[in-house]
C-alpha cells in the first residue's frame, strides 16, 4: 500500500497490514457523488486525538498515531483512497432542501474489520465541494471536539453512533461567529447513507435510482432482506428502517440526550446517531428544553424528538412509495408507534428498577418525568441516586428537591411499587447501576475540553474520554465529572456552526 502526496508511508503501510479495502458507495451511479480531492489544511497541523480502541477493533495496528495527521490535513491520501462528496437532499426545519449533500466532508473509502465488518471512512472538514453552498467546507475546533466526544460518549452508553477515529487541528483561520481555527476528523460509520439519499433519488433521479439505491442499501446493510421476492423486501426494509429509528430515539430520551438538528438528512439508514451538532445530555429536566440557539420554535426539542421521528420516517415513506404501495407504508409506520411505546417503557422500568410489570408503571413513569420537570432535578444524578438507595440511602434522591417533601412523597410511592418485586436490594442496585450512568457528557465539561484545546492543551480532552468510557462505574478519581453545572454552564444553548 503506497501514499499520494507526502505522507510518512512505512508507519501506516504497517498498520494496514492485511486490512482489505473496498468502495462499496462508488458502485451506485455517479448522480449519488462527485470526486473531490481534499483541500489541504493550511499551517501548523497536529494530531489532538487518536481513537486506539476503535482502531484496535478495526485491526489497525498502530504504532505512530502521529502519522495520521496528514491524511486528516487532506495533504494525503493512502493508495485505494477516492475521496467522493455524496449528494443527498432532506428537509431542514420542516422545510424541503434541494441543494444539500457533503458540503465539508468526503467519503475515502471502507475498510473490513477482522470479523468482516466494513466500515466507511469519512474525512469532515476537508474543504469546499460542489455542495458546500457558499460555505468555506472546513470545520472548527470546537464542533470537531464535541462531535467526537459525544459519539463516544454514546458508544460506551451503548447507544447506536458513528464513531470518531481521529482529530487533527490547524492554526488555520475560520470564520464563524467569531474567528476560529481549523480542524478535522474521521469519521467511521457502518454506512454514510441517510433518509436524504432517498429523498434526492425520489425528487430528483426517478423511480430507478430509488429502486436501485434501495437494492444497494438492502444488499450490504440488510442482507438477511436481500433474497426476498420484492413484494416483500422493500416493505421489510422499510419497516426494519422504522422500528431501528424508534428504538434509538428511545435511547435517547431515556438517557436523557438532545440531538438538536434532526433534519431528515442527518438521519442514518440504518438507525445509528449521526450528525453531532448542537447536541446536549440533560442537566436540570426541562421537557421542553432546546439545545440548539437556532431553533427559535423549539421543533427539536426534547420532548419531541419522538414525534420528530416519527416525521422523519414519513418523509422516507414518500421517497419509497415507487417501491412500496401505500397500505405497506402505512402499516410499516404504525411500527414506529409499536417499538417505541415497547422500547421505551422498557428502559425506563429498568431504569426505575423494576423487574417486572405492573398496571400503574406508566403512570409512574410519566409522574417521574413531571415531578422532575416541575422541581428542576438533575435526571442522571436523580436516576445515579436511585440506583444506590439500598447501600446510600434516600439521601443522594432527597438533596436534589429543595422541597424534600415531594422526594418523600414519591420515593413512599417507588417503595410501596418494590413491594412486588422479586429482585432483592442489592440485585436491585447492581441492575440499575448497569443501566443509570453517573457520568455523561455535559455541555460545560465539553466547553472545558474546548477552552483547553484552544491553549494547545490536549490532556483534558483525554481524561475526559478516559471517564466516559466508564459512565456506569463509580470510578472516585474522577468524581468531580459527576458533578452538576457551574452557573455558567446550566442549560447551554449550542450553536449551528461548525
Amino acid at each position: 500500500m503506497a501514499y499520494s502526496q507526502s505522507a510518512p508511508a512505512s508507519s501506516l503501510m504497517t498498520a494496514f497490514s492485511g486490512i482489505q479495502t473496498t468502495r462499496r458507495y462508488l458502485e451506485l451511479p455517479d448522480t449519488f457523488y462527485s470526486h473531490v480531492q481534499p483541500t489541504p489544511l493550511r499551517g501548523n497541523v497536529r494530531l489532538v486525538h487518536f481513537n486506539k480502541d476503535l482502531a484496535g477493533e478495526m485491526g489497525l495496528s498502530v504504532d505512530s498515531p502521529e502519522d495520521w495527521a496528514e491524511i486528516g490535513a487532506g495533504r494525503a491520501l493512502l493508495e485505494g483512497m477516492e475521496p467522493v462528496a455524496m449528494k443527498y437532499t432532506g428537509h431542514q426545519f420542516g422545510m424541503y432542501n434541494p441543494e444539500l449533500g457533503d458540503g465539508r466532508g468526503l467519503l475515502l473509502w471502507e475498510t473490513q474489520d477482522p470479523d468482516g465488518r466494513i466500515r466507511d471512512w469519512h474525512l469532515k472538514g476537508a474543504g469546499q465541494t460542489p455542495y458546500s453552498r457558499f460555505g468555506d467546507g472546513r470545520a472548527v475546533l470546537r464542533s470537531t471536539i464535541r462531535e467526537y466526544l459525544c459519539s463516544e460518549a454514546m458508544y460506551y452508553l451503548g447507544i447506536p453512533t458513528t464513531r470518531a477515529l481521529f482529530l487533527v487541528s490547524s492554526n488555520e483561520p475560520v470564520r464563524r461567529e467569531t474567528i476560529e481555527t481549523a480542524a478535522a476528523l474521521v469519521r467511521v460509520a457502518d454506512t454514510h447513507i441517510r433518509f436524504g439519499h432517498f429523498e434526492y433519488a425520489a425528487n430528483h433521479l426517478g423511480p430507478e435510482a430509488v429502486r436501485t439505491l434501495a437494492d444497494h442499501t438492502i444488499g450490504y446493510h440488510f442482507p438477511d432482506l436481500a433474497e426476498l421476492p420484492a413484494a416483500e423486501r422493500y416493505p421489510a426494509f422499510f419497516g426494519e428502517v422504522v422500528r431501528r429509528t424508534a428504538r434509538t430515539i428511545s435511547q435517547w430520551q431515556v438517557v436523557g440526550f438532545c440531538h438538536g438538528v434532526m433534519n431528515s438528512d442527518n438521519m442514518s439508514i440504518i438507525g445509528d446517531t449521526f450528525d453531532y451538532g448542537p447536541y446536549a445530555f440533560l442537566d436540570d429536566f426541562d421537557a421542553r428544553y432546546i439545545c440548539n440557539h437556532t431553533d427559535q420554535g423549539g421543533r427539536y426539542a426534547y420532548n419531541r424528538q419522538p414525534e420528530i421521528g416519527f416525521i422523519n420516517c414519513q418523509y422516507l415513506a414518500h421517497a419509497l412509495s415507487s417501491l412500496i404501495d401505500t397500505d405497506d407504508l402505512r402499516r410499516s409506520m404504525r411500527e414506529y408507534e409499536t417499538t417505541y411505546n415497547s422500547v421505551f417503557p422498557a428502559l425506563m422500568r429498568e431504569k426505575l428498577g423494576l423487574s417486572g410489570e405492573a398496571e400503574d408503571d406508566q403512570g409512574l413513569i410519566m409522574d417521574t418525568f413531571s415531578m422532575l420537570h416541575e422541581h428542576s432535578v438533575d435526571y442522571t444524578r436523580f436516576f445515579r441516586g436511585l440506583s444506590t438507595l439500598p447501600s446510600r440511602g434516600p439521601g443522594p434522591v432527597r438533596d436534589l428537591f429543595v422541597d424534600r417533601s415531594v422526594a418523600d412523597a414519591w420515593l413512599e410511592r417507588y417503595e410501596r411499587r418494590l413491594e412486588s418485586e422479586s429482585l432483592t436490594p442489592e440485585e436491585r442496585e447492581r441492575a440499575m447501576c448497569r443501566v443509570n450512568p453517573k457520568y455523561i457528557l455535559r455541555n460545560y465539561l465539553a466547553q472545558q475540553v474546548i477552552e483547553a484545546a484552544r491553549e494547545g492543551d490536549y490532556a483534558p480532552l483525554d481524561e475526559l474520554l478516559t471517564v466516559l468510557k466508564q459512565p456506569f462505574d463509580e470510578q472516585p478519581e474522577y468524581v468531580r465529572y459527576a458533578q452538576v453545572p457551574p452557573d455558567w454552564g446550566r442549560r447551554m444553548s449550542i450553536s449551528c456552526s461548525s
